[in-house]
């Protein structure tokens, strides 16, 4: 017999004992109904928020890039003590490795989805993000990219899904338009095949050919390679005077350096993937003179550009590789949509995102009603004297405030 019943047993036994030797019990008095309490407020709700970015292998050094910026605005939120929907909420980064690579990142999207996280911030690349995005539309949690510019992500009419800057037809328009502005006649176009680099080719392409140049020549790599020579030599012989790639900075760099030792002539353009410091490192004296485009403007025209550079090198002690303010802006605008809607529950502040009009380090951010950002600028860079020199930007509305 388990103790807790011997207890109760031998003191029903005791009781008739007492009543046969004719000893009354005294009566206990009867305590008055209590009402029913109010339930208690938690006293603080954790907020999971999910980042996903290459921590491993050629591009972690944008994915910690991205991830800084996360932590950063986590911290900040952190440090203002908000209250949602009667509570305080203290915010939780939940970060997670897809190495650049399709099958990891259903993998780590997959256990986001289980950790049941309010919302994810990511992936970085398109080839991630594209198929991670059905898994969380499917688990109806909210998903803001800072980085994955190709069309398609937004494109498949998921409602969870939305971007904050502009994207690869906004980005291979204007691309295609500098291009033809520039005097440029002939280009040969190297796509990595990625999502992001196959995307912003296309793009290019167009707008090239709309702008009066000839595409001579297509070649063909991937996100891993560093030795180009070979398509290289084949671009020689076409005598084109402008390279385009479509691909990120650990293939861009070596590409403009491989470009100089065999003798090409052509200049080099690509989008944001090459324009980092990380380019200008692995090209050497070859990233000078060559092109490249970020969507936004120039953070030191933005009017909270400066301060954000600065704290984050502080914080971090290293200066800003690529997507990071866009991520901390993603961050920032879940996080007001979750204010709005007074619920960090993601079914009651997913509708508030689309209604977003948050003024960014990086934009004016609103959404159109596929989750695109409306109006994105893209701006266009020179590599000179080791540094990126900013030379336009074109298209778009979404400028945050402007220094004057």
């Amino acid at each position: 017999m388990p103790a807790k019943l011997s207890v109760v047993a031998l003191s029903v036994v005791a009781a008739f004992a007492l009543a046969a030797c004719g000893q009354k019990e005294e009566p206990k008095p009867v305590a008055a109904p209590v009402a029913p309490a109010t339930p208690i407020m938690p006293s603080e709700v954790l907020v999971k928020l999910g980042h996903v970015a290459p921590m491993t292998g050629p591009q972690a050094h944008l994915g910690k890039d991205n991830e800084n910026g996360a932590a950063l605005a986590i911290e900040e939120l952190n440090a203002k003590g908000l209250e949602i929907g009667g509570a305080k909420v203290k915010f939780a980064l939940l970060a997670e490795d897809d190495q650049a690579d399709p099958k990891q990142g259903m993998i780590v999207a997959q256990k986001l989805v289980d950790a049941k996280v309010n919302g994810v911030i990511g992936h970085l690349n398109s080839g991630t993000t594209i198929p991670a995005s059905r898994l969380y539309a499917d688990a109806g949690i909210p998903q803001i990219s800072g980085s994955a510019t190709n069309p398609k992500y937004t494109q498949q009419g998921f409602p969870t899904a939305f971007r904050v800057m502009a994207n690869d037809v906004q980005q291979g328009k204007v691309l295609g338009e500098f291009a033809a502005k520039q005097g440029f006649r002939t280009v040969a176009i190297v796509d990595d095949r990625s999502a992001y680099g196959q995307g912003l080719s296309d793009e290019f392409r167009k707008a090239a050919e709309a702008s009066g140049l000839k595409v001579v020549a297509t070649e063909y790599t991937n996100d891993k390679a560093t030795d180009f020579k070979a398509i290289l030599t084949k671009i020689k012989s076409t005598k084109a005077d402008l390279v385009f790639f479509g691909g990120m900075d650990a293939q861009g760099g070596p590409m403009a350096k491989q470009m100089k030792e065999l003798g090409i002539k052509a200049r080099f353009l690509g989008g944001d993937g090459v324009c980092t410091p990380e380019f200008m490192k692995l090209g050497g004296v070859a990233a000078e003179g060559n092109y490249c485009s970020l969507p936004g403007m120039p953070l030191e025209k933005l009017a909270k550009g400066p301060a954000f550079r600065e704290k984050f090198s502080q914080k971090f002690g290293a200066d800003i590789q690529l997507y990071a303010p866009y991520v901390y802006d993603a961050v920032m605008v879940m996080a007001d949509a979750m204010q709005r809607a007074n619920s960090v529950e993601s079914a009651r502040f997913l509708p508030e995102i689309g209604k977003t009009k948050y003024d960014g380090v990086t934009a004016l951010i609103e959404f159109d009603a596929q989750g695109d950002l409306k109006g994105g600028a893209i701006s266009l860079y020179q590599y000179k004297g080791g540094n990126l020199t900013y030379l336009e930007t074109m298209g778009g509305t979404s400028i945050a405030e402007v220094k004057a």
